[in-house]
């Protein structure tokens, strides 16, 4: 299901990483009584989630498929960046071109960007729309001005009545701005969970909800989470998350590489990546510690970051991200002029070729005293991305606690709203 090989980074150390330490930090996790405990619903959520809304969510994607023609989330952080991730790897960064593609999905409400909001305006005009805010209060400025837009946009289309047919809201159970207008409208809700953080919020109604949407297998996806669950609650060096979080904190404790980059093979995985930068720069980064979070797609990104990489500061580690079967695969046709010369690759798939750049990419990395990791997942698949979404998110729980921080809480996020509130004249 998901292999990890971290030899290339553990020869660097003098001796071993501390899989003991990391086997304390995941007894911290499962037990629950470690710091920020009240955050740990995702957890067991593979198994221990609310089936009457799992179900509901089945549905009001199903409608969603039949009915329209776009699809519009809004959200910001955690409410989008892992349904993006999921959408992009299983469908393509191409999604809304492909004619098969129904519906169009689009991501908005992650920035102030009014060209952006203008555009997704004029590309859904005439087509039959559909909006899911996720908000947990309803008030976060960047999703909240543009469903501001989106929400008048449909009502002036449809009418209110029919608007509250095609306005879904992802929010908290009980209480907030967002919860009340919806119970205000009738619009149909899901629940942000309150013991689930907006970055480890993927597998419940906050990503589920346009991952279904999308045509994705969300039960596929629940099942590789739920079997990735059952590997990481085991201590020692066959579970893949002790394995990795001891070793990149030992590579940040003892050498002093402080930036990790997730390297990925292709444009269908940058959002992964996006998604991963937010999970752990946001749970380890306080207290004047945590690794940074950085990401390249290869093989594009060598002719911009290769030079640095291989010959900048040596604070450096590196995780590859690889899958041993691709969705799809083409071969070199030959040429009769070679005029480029690569006549010698005629028959060879792109696979093939991908995984000689690979290697020879991490050789010269781990030569220029890079360590380098990777994670190999067997197929692009449901099952076997719910597995990767999972074990990123049980490591990073370790990981954290190996820090020494709460993993779950983000305190410094707050410090650039009340700022800008302050200058924008909130009451």
């Amino acid at each position: 299901m998901l292999k990890i090989n971290d030899t290339d980074a553990v020869r660097f150390l003098d001796g071993a990483p501390d899989y003991e330490a990391a086997d304390a930090a995941l007894a911290t996790l499962l037990k629950g009584d470690g710091a920020g405990n009240d955050f740990l619903g995702w957890v067991r959520l593979p198994f221990d989630y609310d089936k009457e809304e799992y179900s509901r969510i089945k549905l009001c994607a199903e409608r969603i498929r039949k009915d329209a023609d776009a699809l519009i989330v809004i959200g910001i952080g955690g409410s989008y960046l892992g349904a993006r991730a999921v959408v992009e790897f299983l469908c393509s960064p191409r999604h809304n071109e492909d004619p098969k593609g129904s519906p169009r999905i689009y991501f908005t409400g992650n920035g102030i960007d009014g060209a952006d909001i203008a555009q997704i305006l004029r590309l859904v005009e005439g087509k039959s729309v559909y909006l899911n805010v996720i908000s947990k209060s309803g008030t976060t400025l960047e999703p909240a001005v543009a469903f501001r837009v989106f929400k008048d946009y449909v009502e002036r289309t449809y009418g209110k009545e029919e608007a509250r047919k095609r306005i879904v809201c992802t929010t908290d159970a009980r209480r907030g701005a967002l919860k009340s207008l919806a119970d205000k409208e009738g619009y149909e809700c899901f629940v942000v969970p309150d013991n689930v953080g907006g970055r480890y919020s993927v597998l419940t109604a906050v990503g589920l909800l346009p991952i279904a949407a999308a045509g994705i297998d969300i039960d596929a996806l629940m099942k590789g989470a739920a079997d990735m669950a059952d590997i990481c609650s085991k201590p020692g060096k066959d579970n893949p998350a002790v394995v990795y979080a001891a070793t990149r904190q030992a590579l940040y404790r003892k050498l002093g590489k402080k930036t990790e980059i997730l390297s990925c093979p292709s444009e269908s995985w940058r959002f992964v990546s996006e998604w991963w930068k937010q999970l752990y720069g946001e749970s380890e980064g306080k207290q004047g510690l945590g690794i940074f979070p950085a990401s390249c797609v290869y093989t594009a990104d060598l002719h911009s970051m290769g030079q640095y990489i291989q010959d900048g500061e040596r604070t450096l580690m590196e995780t590859f991200l690889t899958c041993a079967e691709p969705a799809e695969d083409i071969t070199v046709p030959d040429s009769a002029e070679n005029a480029d010369g690569l006549n010698y690759l005629t028959g060879r798939s792109l696979k093939s070729i991908y995984a000689c750049a690979k290697e020879g990419v991490k050789q010269a990395h781990v030569s220029g005293k890079v360590p380098c990791m990777e994670i190999e997942i067997a197929r692009p698949d449901a099952e076997n991305l719910g597995g990767l979404l999972y074990f990123f998110e049980a490591a990073c729980g370790i990981s954290g606690y190996m820090e020494g921080v709460n993993p779950f809480d983000q305190p410094g996020v707050e410090e650039y709203k009340r700022n800008m509130f302050k200058l924008l004249g909130r009451p």
